[in-house]
């Protein structure tokens, strides 16, 4: 068995179109786990771990995609993530799951609107990561203005640890600043790493460099400093245990180069890996204890925070963080902090506190399976057949543990659909709801007017995807609505409740009795529980807090969603007879109603940070069309070629864009965007 502290869960994150997919391609065929490499848009049989016929067909990645390789002594245990914003709940499960990240940057674009994205979710998660600036071989390729573009607009110490032999057309290889050696990548796939010294003509400059290096570190290691100014040598070993040590504690950002498609500087990126990424065993993880408590779960007097402990005879905690449905049943990804799993066993589901016997366990491959008969903490597995939901918690007994949810970020797109044909419909139901649970943004409902089958989602690319998904693997066809804004609505002051539920009709009547106030949040939704002395017995709590959420499903300007508002409960009184759990969630319900109304409710509309890379030819029309998209434009930036601008648009004004953009500006220029916030419509 591999120890603990030789094992690395990481997860490779970038803008789109910045090399991730190319690069997990060379990591995979360098340590060994495929034997040909393989191209995104190479027309032979596509990337290992871009295996859907959507991905290949669209040359992205949509899904998130598993493998495990070995890299001399170490298990890199490997999750490649899309890069389009449309897919983001992929790299933050992944995220959610990993103790360390590859983040990739291209060396011309550097920094851009999904680096900002990523980088935001690593930080959510406080994931320790390494930077790869990729596409060195590109012409315009300035790996020091990328650097400094991480210092500047993702605020990370980040120093590099290599200087580039060469660049754009001429880039060679690259010196690692630790060992003062230069590298080179010879073979037919630069499968052999060549060490060299370093070329006469750079040596000044990479002194300089490894300088500033150790200068950067001295900050973290007291010995370093100490034997910088007495003049010493550094040995090797304390440099590569202070890099690591500060990128554990997210103080250091160490940024290495290369190019994946030209087949240079992936065997380092796989060195620094092992070197300086975390172990499950350097990752603290905390999750909330509790004891069954049969059907009443008050937690507030047993739940306790406790550390989990990666240790394989520790008591199991595992967590589900992604699920797909086949025809077999369903597929649980699922990452194991402490413990150990084998099929057969039973555990616990803390969520539904059921218990749960797990049947297969497999370890992926992308789209292929390998069958382990054992998991231990630390390791990514996927179990068969399992019902449950993505978020679930398996343990092994008490105290049942929940671990902290991933962040799910709210649809801002809307289609309605209506099957073509009759035997369309059964088909058209099975794969929504299949779409539903497996994907968190992927959003159905029912249009109380129409009664047209409504999907949400997170972009026009998401929902188009399922379109194809539906068509492709369920045989169904239907019509498509117009795209619509997923509207939201808000409060702007503070209102008062105090409603009395009262009906009589002989027999057993309903009465409910509640008093409080609701004020505007920074969060979606806030419930408060302030009732003192009794006035509402417990056991109706959860019903008021069910009833404020069902109010909330649809406001009363527009029928929209209602967002930012925090209820506070805080007294009102029940009958010993009449009173009972539908009774309370009818009061809060109609009560929350009557409260927004007075509170001066608004609509807020979702707003898209797009950003624009265009041929300098055409920066004045572009500009001037987002401007007339009523867009807020917050700068420019001058690149080799071309500029990329930046801008907050409503997203109401940005269906139809790129054809548009085509038409602008020849076919020229590309845009990317992303969820930005709500405002005042």
């Amino acid at each position: 068995m591999i120890p603990r502290t030789r094992i690395r869960n990481i997860g490779i994150s970038a803008h789109i179109d910045s090399g991730k997919t190319t690069l997990s391609e060379r990591i995979l065929f360098y340590t060994g786990r495929i034997h040909a490499i393989e191209e995104v848009r190479g027309g032979g049989k596509g990337a290992t771990m871009d295996f859907m016929p959507e991905e290949k067909l669209h040359g992205i990645t949509i899904t998130s995609a598993a493998t495990t390789c070995q890299w001399h002594d170490t298990q890199i245990n490997l999750i490649d993530t899309p890069g389009h914003v449309d897919f983001t709940i992929e790299v933050e499960r992944a995220l959610r799951v990993l103790d360390g990240a590859v983040m990739v940057l291209c060396a011309v674009a550097g920094v851009q609107s999904q680096s900002i994205t990523v980088d935001r979710q690593m930080k959510r998660y406080r994931v320790p990561r390494l930077a790869f600036i990729n596409k060195m071989d590109r012409t315009g390729a300035d790996p020091f203005r990328v650097v400094q573009g991480i210092r500047d607009r993702l605020q990370l110490n980040a120093v590099l640890l290599q200087y580039p032999i060469g660049s754009e057309d001429q880039f060679q290889g690259v010196i690692d600043l630790v060992e003062m050696t230069a590298d080179y990548f010879e073979g037919e796939n630069g499968e052999n790493r060549v060490e060299k010294p370093i070329p006469e003509p750079l040596r000044d400059e990479a002194q300089q460099a490894r300088e500033k290096l150790l200068d950067t570190l001295s900050l973290f290691s007291e010995p370093m400093t100490e034997m910088l100014l007495a003049g010493e040598e550094i040995p090797k070993e304390l440099i590569w245990e202070t890099i690591r040590q500060a990128t554990l504690s997210l103080e250091f950002t160490p940024v290495l180069l290369g190019s994946a498609f030209k087949n240079k500087g992936v065997q380092n990126l796989l060195d620094a890996v092992a070197l300086y990424l975390p172990s499950p065993v350097d990752r603290e993880v905390k999750g909330i204890g509790y004891r069954l408590q049969g059907t009443d779960k008050d937690n507030s007097l047993s739940s306790i925070t406790c550390n989990l402990s990666p240790d394989p005879d520790a008591s199991l905690v595992a967590l589900a963080f992604k699920l797909t449905v086949e025809s077999f049943g369903q597929l649980t990804y699922t990452r194991i902090y402490s413990g150990t799993l084998k099929p057969g066993d039973t555990v616990y589901n803390s969520r539904t506190e059921q218990r749960v016997q797990i049947g297969r366990l497999v370890r992926m491959h992308a789209n292929k399976r390998e069958e382990v008969k054992v998991a231990v903490a630390g390791d990514i597995v996927a179990m068969l057949g399992v019902d449950c939901a993505s978020g679930d918690t398996f343990c092994s007994g008490e105290p049942l543990v929940s671990l902290e949810k991933m962040f799910v970020p709210e649809p801002v797109i809307t289609l309605a659909i209506t099957p073509k044909k009759q035997e369309d419909s059964d088909r058209l139901s099975k794969a929504l709801n299949r779409f539903q649970r497996e994907d968190p943004t992927f959003r159905l409902s029912i249009d109380p007017e129409s009664g047209a089958t409504l999907i949400s989602g997170m972009g026009e690319l998401h929902l188009e995807i399922y379109l194809e998904r539906i068509q492709r693997e369920y045989n169904a066809e239907v019509y498509v609505g117009t795209p619509a804004v997923a509207y939201r609505e808000t409060i702007r002051q503070q209102a008062t409740f105090d409603y009395r539920f009262k009906k009589q009709s002989g027999g057993p009547g309903q009465y409910a009795h509640i008093t409080g106030w609701i004020e505007p949040t920074d969060e979606p939704f806030v419930f408060e529980n302030r009732v003192a002395g009794g006035a509402i017995p417990k056991e109706y709590i959860p019903a008021c807090e069910k009833g404020f959420r069902e109010a909330m499903e649809s406001g009363k300007l527009e029928g929209y969603p209602v967002t930012g508002v925090k209820v506070v409960l805080d007294g009102g009184s029940y009958h010993p007879i009449d009173s009972s759990e539908l009774a309370f969630r009818s009061a809060s319900h109609q009560a929350i109603e009557g409260a927004i109304a007075k509170a001066k409710p608004y609509i807020l509309e979702p707003i898209m940070l797009v950003e624009v890379e265009t041929p300098h030819e055409f920066m004045g029309r572009v500009q001037g069309d987002l401007s007339s998209r009523r867009g807020l434009l917050l700068g420019s930036e001058t690149m080799q070629g071309y500029t990329v601008i930046r801008a907050e648009v409503p997203l109401a004004r940005m269906f139809g864009y790129s054809t548009e953009l085509r038409s602008l500006t020849s076919g020229m220029a590309t845009f990317s965007m992303e969820f930005a916030c709500y405002r005042q419509s």
